[in-house]
């Protein structure tokens, strides 16, 4: 699978070293910030990937994505408590949820059996 016409491995090298360039020469950031923004672009890159793919792994991508945003939050001084936190989270959730039911199909048909007809036990 490919994104931009490159792969995802990729694409995180790159952006890895384009946030390490980016904490050298412009904005210092720590290391724990520099991987939380790792952390991040691999989060962005699962959800590419799961979307591409249509795979039933979308909803658990897009929470991966939501906890390496607020992550990024803290890291950069989002004082939350770890209540807010979890409602956050169970928002997030609750409308991937919403959203991927919505997306589902079921693998086979739906049978309608008439009334004289006997059910398969």
């Amino acid at each position: 699978m490919k994104i931009f016409g490159r792969e995802p491995a990729l694409i995180s090298a790159f952006a890895a070293s384009a946030i390490a360039m980016f904490s050298a020469f412009v904005l210092p950031l720590s290391v724990d910030q520099q991987g939380v923004l790792n952390a991040v672009v691999a989060a962005v890159l699962g959800v590419v990937t799961a979307v591409v793919l249509k795979s039933d792994g979308l909803s658990a991508a897009i929470l991966g994505l939501a906890k390496a945003a607020l992550a990024v939050g803290i890291a950069f001084g989002l004082a939350w408590s770890p209540e807010t936190q979890a409602v956050v989270m169970t928002f997030a959730a609750t409308v991937t949820g919403m959203f991927v039911r919505t997306q589902e199909v079921a693998p086979q048909p739906a049978v309608v059996r008439g009334p004289s007809e006997p059910y398969a036990v």
